[in-house]
């Protein structure tokens, strides 16, 4: 695939994914909403089949979405390091995209809500107990999970006799979005689980310097780094762990 084919897909589904994830939160949060205050797990399922919704669409480049995702296969060897900038460009411009979406269809919502200074958590994650050690730590765990089960978790294969397993292949997309759910619902919690650097970043970019919510508060660039390096760090993590067992067999 060219590198203009595969920025076009990944910023289509990069969008798609946080204009339905921060749309849930949007929805969720701002007053004079169906799903005001429908509450975490709402959050949780939004997000879940924000993810399948996106990689279906960016199927084509084989739909990364997520920075952490991108290393990690490079690590693992199953992505070409010459293609890594491309699919950062396309995830970036797309989080962004998507973070502009979201504000344009939850307009009135951002205009009438009467804490404006509390809308950042919309579009990016915040901790519940600040702790840079700690923080990073969680946004480690979480993404190596989620990286870990995209590389090992068994695919289409052929047994003896020509029987044919399936594994989780025949979940598609899917099978990662029950695996984000998990991850949401079981390690969210303490930092809103990011697992993706542009799905953060993005929208955070998105909300300081584009998105004319007035009386908004700064975008906590002091904690922004943290859902950046963590899910790189169990990105690459779980990528390592993935070559010292393909190495086993």
């Amino acid at each position: 695939m060219s590198a203009g084919a595969i920025v076009v897909w990944e910023i289509l589904g990069t969008a798609a994914l946080i204009l339905l994830g921060n749309g849930v939160v949007a929805n969720h949060v701002l007053r004079k909403n169906n799903g005001h205050q429908a509450g975490f797990l709402f959050i949780n399922f939004g997000w879940a089949f924000a993810v399948f919704t996106g990689a279906s669409i960016a199927a084509p480049s084989g739909a990364h979405l997520n920075p952490a995702v991108t290393l990690g296969l490079a690590i693992a060897d199953k992505t070409p390091w010459g293609n890594v900038p491309f699919y950062f460009i396309g995830q970036m411009v797309g989080a962004i995209l998507g973070a502009v979406l979201c504000w344009a269809a939850y307009k009135l919502q951002f205009d009438d809500h009467p804490e404006p200074e509390n809308t950042l958590g919309i579009f990016s994650t915040a901790p519940q107990i600040p702790n840079t050690a700690w923080n990073l730590v969680t946004e480690i765990i979480g993404t190596f999970v989620l990286v870990a089960w995209i590389l090992l978790s068994p695919t289409y294969a052929t047994a003896d006799g020509g029987t044919p397993n399936f594994g989780n292949s025949a979940l598609g997309y899917a099978g990662v979005s029950f695996v984000v759910l998990v991850i949401g619902t079981s390690l969210g919690g303490p930092t809103g689980y990011a697992i993706n650097p542009a799905r953060d970043l993005g929208p955070r970019i998105a909300y300081a310097f584009l998105l004319p919510i007035k009386n908004k508060a700064n975008a906590n660039w002091g904690y922004s780094w943290i859902p950046v390096v963590g899910p790189l760090v169990g990105g690459a993590l779980a990528a390592l762990l993935y070559l010292a067992v393909h190495n086993l067999t």
